[in-house]
């Protein structure tokens, strides 16, 4: 513990110009204090520190000993030179505040807030260069932010999404950013350009497929551990106008697959966005269903599933320009499209909607529940990677056994195919042509009185559902991965792992970055929230 303090006297010590890189000298604490003002980028003061020791999921708690918002490249890298020179100090980038398991603390080490906040945010502007169009952003900027930008000039718009928006550039790169666009233009990671990173030595390094390749890979899906992203440049296209959304309904999970599988394999004329949902209990279902219509007349799982008692939602969307005939040439194509598939009949529900609005269909729902108090709440979730050839053993076992008639939130279910991602970034998939993302998006809901809806009976199910895994021998990948040894992090990366650690030694060789996935630190001074 002397050891960790000394080394955070020297950062803050460095941070605040009191010694240059190289001194040996160690300030006193409480000058420290004086000196770091309101005016700087450094706060040392409770508020600040208290806003960044916990995060999204709410299942952990560490604080930092300071707090930094970095308004420009150099200034996180100056901070990261001061790190790296007082050795032991963890440091973490967070963005929007959406880690689920606390991977962005910091556990008495320093948290470099990327999030702009109330400072005045530049609008970048598009550039088409060479047969594209594309955009440069900041690590911190949202994704809604951009497309605001994006669509402000020329109606242009990145290619692939997460459903929710509201995440920070840097934070879904990190990982893969994931949503039903994937399928088609493989995950955000597979639709960036070129990025300036600021490596855990404090080096500014402009990267690419072509320059400075390997930081380029290892920084994308790279989970933090070699840099923080301060500019991401970003792959644009013409933006639809409108989407036909669609979602139809299957008792048999088979089914359900085939037609998923099938829709994610097709070349021409095809849907722009799949996903889809498992279905355990009726509020779920209703809640779905009010989307599109009245939830006045409740559909009963039973009147559909039979006995099975889970239902399986295929969800679709087509886009299209307001020039097509006010949507007259989608009805063809959806039409046809529909005409392949396998659903329960009668059970097709449909709906139209600017393009905007579909991008913007999780924040409506955020904003519902931030409305009733629901959505400060922990959030145990757990997103998988299960391989296609194992989907139905994962079926049978977990949403037909282990999930009962109370799924606690939405359990989002879609396939995505392997040869979109770029097997050079640090991101892990199973090792087959397809596979799908399983995500349970859980919350607890600690007063309401049911225990299926407590922290400890979902933390409990996510690990049965592991355990599950583990003993029927499905190579599963956890996406927004964490774990508690190094063994099981080796495990994860399979064959990159020596290629990771590699990369970590030569980006960030004091190992002070992404303290909080526990990878290289572990993370042991994170506590229970």
């Amino acid at each position: 513990m002397a050891i960790k303090r000394h080394a955070l006297a020297l950062l803050l010590a460095l941070i605040c110009g009191l010694l240059s890189p190289v001194g040996l000298a160690v300030a006193p604490a409480e000058p420290l204090l004086q000196l770091v003002g309101s005016g700087s980028a450094v706060r040392l003061d409770s508020a600040a520190l208290a806003a960044v020791s916990t995060d999204f999921g709410a299942l952990f708690r560490a604080a930092p000993a300071a707090v930094a918002r970095p308004r420009s490249a150099e200034e996180v890298a100056g901070l990261l030179r001061a790190a790296h020179a007082a050795g032991s100090v963890a440091v973490s980038a967070r963005g929007r505040g959406h880690s689920t398991h606390g991977q962005a603390l910091a556990p008495g080490g320093l948290v470099v807030e990327m999030a702009h906040g109330d400072l005045p945010a530049p609008r970048p502007t598009p550039v088409y260069d060479g047969g594209r169009y594309y955009v440069d952003v900041w690590g911190g900027d949202s994704w809604a932010d951009v497309l605001s930008w994006t669509l402000s000039h020329g109606g242009l718009a990145p290619r692939s999404w997460t459903d929710y928006l509201h995440l920070s550039v840097g934070g879904t790169l990190a990982n893969a950013g994931v949503s039903g666009q994937a399928f088609h233009h493989g995950p955000q990671i597979s639709n960036v350009l070129q990025l300036d990173v600021v490596t855990g030595k404090g080096e500014v390094v402009t990267c690419s497929k072509e320059e400075n390749a390997e930081l380029f890979h290892a920084v994308l899906g790279g989970l933090g551990q070699f840099g923080i992203i301060t500019r991401a440049r970003i792959a644009l296209e013409r933006a639809p106008q409108r989407v036909r959304w669609i979602r139809v309904l299957y008792a048999d999970f088979a089914a359900f697959t085939r037609d998923q599988e099938r829709l994610i394999a097709l070349d021409g004329e095809r849907f722009d966005y799949v996903e889809g949902l498992v279905i355990v209990d009726e509020g779920l279902i209703n809640s779905w269903r009010s989307s599109f219509f009245s939830p006045k007349n409740p559909v009963k799982i039973g009147s559909v599933a039979g006995e099975r008692r889970v239902l399986y939602c295929l969800e679709m969307a087509k886009y299209y320009d307001e020039d097509d005939g006010g949507g007259g040439k989608v009805d063809g194509a959806v039409e046809r499209l529909l005409r392949r598939l396998r659903y329960v009949p009668a059970t097709e529900f449909v709906t139209e909607l600017t393009y905007v609005e579909f991008l913007r269909r999780v924040h409506r729902a955020e904003e519902r529940l931030r409305g009733k108090g629901l959505w400060e709440v922990p959030h145990p979730w757990l997103n998988l990677f299960v391989p296609a050839s194992r989907i139905a053993d994962f079926d049978a076992t977990v949403f037909r056994g282990i999930l009962g008639n109370n799924t606690g939130g939405p359990v989002l279910i879609y396939p995505m195919n392997k040869h979109k991602w770029d097997e050079r970034s640090s991101a892990v998939t199973p090792d087959e042509d397809v596979f799908y993302l399983v995500a349970f998006l859980r919350s607890a809901l600690p007063d309401s009185g049911d225990p299926t809806q407590s922290l400890t009976h979902l933390k409990r199910q996510n690990q049965e559902i592991l355990e599950f895994c583990h003993h029927a021998q499905i190579k599963i990948k956890q996406y927004l991965p964490h774990y508690k040894t190094q063994e099981e992090w080796a495990s994860h990366f399979g064959p990159k792992w020596n290629r990771f650690i590699e990369s970590k030694a030569r980006f960030d060789p004091k190992r002070i970055l992404g303290s909080g996935q526990g990878i290289f630190q572990l993370p042991s001074s994170l506590l229970p929230s």
